[in-house]
């Protein structure tokens, strides 16, 4: 298989000077030696699903298909290559009994990718993927080979789970998962007004909780997630093709292209995406709850901010969306997670309540996703590492209250700067 080297949306590509697919971690570490006894760089592409520039080099580009086993299984901590994308790893998991406590709703990222850029799901409750994280091996910046856990190193475990690519390549990682569960998904179609005006408890009503809508409707898809004990009754296979395939990526996708080929079209467009909603109630696995099928290529920014914020915010939204001359043809969508104590975590510290907003590819998208940043400034909002944005180190340092921890590790695991880019160098600034 050949080392991707554009993204998924196809917004982001490079041109890198070598290619590797490293069969081990010693081979990983022995490319980075070489490199930097070259004076060259490297970087690490996973599932490419980053909007963003982070893994695009004109240096070493790796990919990490080939570290996809799972290696040791203790209890309820499962040892993983790096590499393993999450819908395998939920089917591994899912052969053992076992299960992540949380997921977001795309599947095809690589652990090492989705952890590092802190990529989460939703709940109150559960916070972002790396916070399974109990045990990491890594290739620092000089090549070595070091492991932390939570007895051996755990200050570096802390800072590491979300490391963006700056501190070394994730090659192992040791994630605490929980037994299987299933979920009760709950899906209806609620005023805005309604879930809007009774945020907090919207979103705390059940385990897992998201809505969806579209700019200027009255109307939202509320999705409920509830754990349970429950036999699964999942949807019969032919309404599953019918809604997932057919509706959300064929029909969706030739709306889209109808707005995006005639712009006078695109506000009936935008108004016929969230009048195809519908409701719906089943059960089934849990992985298989939270993520879903996109096919559809789209660019995507996401934003972090205070919970109780939210409301404010979309507001704000709806009102700047009605200014622009080119509207979105993707809902919008809210979600939230649990804080934690990882530096570079855009949950660290903060109870957060995430907006995301994307547009079709190809379709104008700079004045709605400035305009959207503009508002998540004055609420210190945190960028999705992995999704569009326009923030520097200049504007984000201060929004995080550890940042200098990560720099300082920063510093010792990679001085002489081998993982850097210029994505790396925008939001970080030089080791």
């Amino acid at each position: 298989m050949a080392v991707p080297t554009k993204n998924w949306a196809g917004n982001q590509r490079c041109v890198p000077s070598h290619v590797h697919q490293p069969q081990s971690g010693d081979d990983v570490a022995g490319i980075v030696r070489a490199a930097l006894s070259a004076g060259e760089r490297v970087k690490v592409i996973g599932g490419a699903h980053s909007f963003t520039d982070a893994a695009m080099t004109d240096g070493h580009l790796l990919s990490l298909d080939a570290l996809n086993r799972v290696l040791s299984v203790d209890g309820n901590d499962v040892t993983v290559q790096a590499g393993i994308r999450l819908r395998d790893l939920n089917d591994a998991l899912d052969a053992r009994g076992l299960a992540l406590p949380n997921l977001g709703d795309i599947n095809v990222q690589s652990i090492a990718g989705a952890t590092s850029t802190a990529t989460h799901g939703t709940g109150v409750e559960f916070a972002n993927l790396a916070t399974n994280i109990v045990g990491i091996e890594m290739v620092t910046g000089d090549g070595s080979i070091v492991r932390a856990d939570e007895v051996t190193d755990p200050e570096l475990l802390r800072v590491a789970r979300v490391g963006l690519g700056a501190l070394g390549i994730l090659t192992e990682v040791t994630l605490r998962c929980v037994p299987a569960f299933n979920l009760r998904a709950v899906e209806t179609i609620e005023p805005l007004v309604d879930v809007v005006g009774d945020f907090g408890n919207v979103m705390r009503s059940t385990d897992h909780v998201e809505f969806y809508w579209m700019p200027g409707a009255r109307r939202c898809q509320v999705k409920r997630n509830t754990r349970t004990d429950e036999p699964a009754r999942p949807q019969p296979k032919l309404a599953y093709v019918r809604d997932k395939w057919i509706g959300e990526n064929l029909a969706f996708g030739t709306v889209c292209r109808v707005g995006r080929r005639f712009p006078t079209l695109a506000p009936k467009v935008a108004k016929l995406v969230m009048s195809a909603a519908s409701e719906r109630e089943l059960v089934d696995r849990s992985d298989r709850i939270f993520c879903s099928p996109r096919k559809v290529h789209f660019v995507e920014m996401e934003y972090g901010i205070p919970f109780d914020a939210v409301p404010d915010a979309i507001e704000r939204i709806d009102r700047l969306v009605a200014t622009l001359p080119f509207p979105p043809m993707f809902p919008i969508e809210v979600r939230s997670s649990a804080a934690d104590d990882i530096p570079l975590s855009t949950a660290n510290q903060r109870l957060s309540g995430w907006i995301a907003v994307h547009q079709y590819v190809g379709a104008p998208y700079e004045a709605y996703f400035q305009g959207v940043e503009q508002i998540m400034n004055d609420y210190a909002g945190r960028p999705h590492w992995g999704k569009m944005h326009y923030q520097s180190r200049l504007t984000l340092e201060h929004r995080y209250p550890e940042w200098d921890t990560f720099r300082t590790w920063r510093s010792k695991l990679d001085p002489s700067g081998t993982f850097r880019n210029a994505y790396l160098d925008r939001v970080l600034g030089a080791p």
